[in-house]
């Protein structure tokens, strides 16, 4: 058996379209949980409205997304747990072909789908720990022959935006670190699988359109990409060590750096706030 888990806060119609991409997958037996991560607007109860078959469990503050998927997943019975972000809709057949690529290799533990943006544009669904590789590879460039197979591929980790871990896995990690609250979980959990010696799958085929980072951009704003920053400092910190967290702070600091530079030459004050905001983060003293 397998369990969706998705964690919403402020997800609007973007959840409603997600549930509805897993009707199918309801219908096949896949059990849904929804967790409402005290969300304050009314997309849980709108999205729900008409599916029963949805467990909801309602948190009373919003402790994060690690400490919300925990919470789902232990009101799941599943095998395999899924997590699937609410701005996020899974192909059809795309948990199925994820679960049973997962299920079909014992020394795996975590596998992660592959992603398309709204307009059919590959997004990265796979990255590397090293802190220099990491900031400087993990580009379109850096991923380009990656992206000619369809073929199952062993990765360092994957996007917690579709992902899939075996339930005796996912319960002797325990679960998502809760000391992440966005960004950064989901390289940690990996980390975490293959130090138990379990490998992590990258799944192209099984296939996600991914929205516009709904929830972060509601919290985090142009700052978003700071966020994520913040999320893996916290990675090199708290599991690969000092040296590595600084060595990442140095090389993706340089890289905002050049970035603000370019955009602000070019008259793109956006894209500019949002690469100085993220030089911001690389280097400040509570990342």
């Amino acid at each position: 058996m397998v369990s969706v888990v998705v964690v919403n806060w402020r997800a609007g119609d973007r959840l409603g379209a997600c549930l509805a991409s897993l009707d199918a997958e309801r219908a096949a037996g896949t059990e849904i949980v929804v967790v409402d991560n005290a969300s304050p607007d009314d997309s849980t109860h709108v999205a729900t409205a008409g599916r029963p078959w949805v467990r909801v469990v309602w948190a009373e503050e919003n402790g994060g997304f690690a400490a919300g998927a925990n919470r789902g997943a232990a009101h799941t019975t599943g095998e395999v747990v899924v997590f699937l972000n609410p701005d996020a809709c899974a192909e059809a057949g795309a948990v199925a072909t994820l679960c049973a690529v997962l299920a079909a290799r014992a020394d795996a533990g975590v596998a992660g789908g592959g992603l398309r943006d709204d307009t059919g544009r590959a997004e990265p669904g796979w990255a590397r720990f090293g802190p220099v590789a990491h900031p400087l590879l993990d580009t379109t460039p850096g991923r380009a022959l990656r992206r000619r197979t369809q073929a199952p591929q062993v990765v360092d980790w994957v996007y917690g935006t579709f992902m899939a871990v075996k339930r005796p896995v996912f319960d002797a990690l325990g679960g998502f670190d809760p000391a992440y609250f966005m960004y950064g979980e989901d390289m940690d959990l990996c980390h975490r699988a293959r130090a138990a010696g379990r490998r992590v799958l990258y799944v192209p085929a099984a296939r996600a359109v991914h929205g516009p980072n709904v929830s972060a951009t509601h919290r985090y704003g142009h700052a978003r990409e700071a966020a994520v920053v913040r999320g893996e400092i916290r990675f090199y910190r708290r599991r690969v060590g000092r040296g590595a967290a600084l060595t990442f702070r140095a090389v993706a600091g340089a890289k905002s750096m050049a970035r603000t530079a370019v955009a602000t030459l070019r008259g793109r004050r956006e894209a500019a706030a949002r690469h100085a905001a993220t030089l911001g983060a690389c280097w400040s003293p509570d990342a």
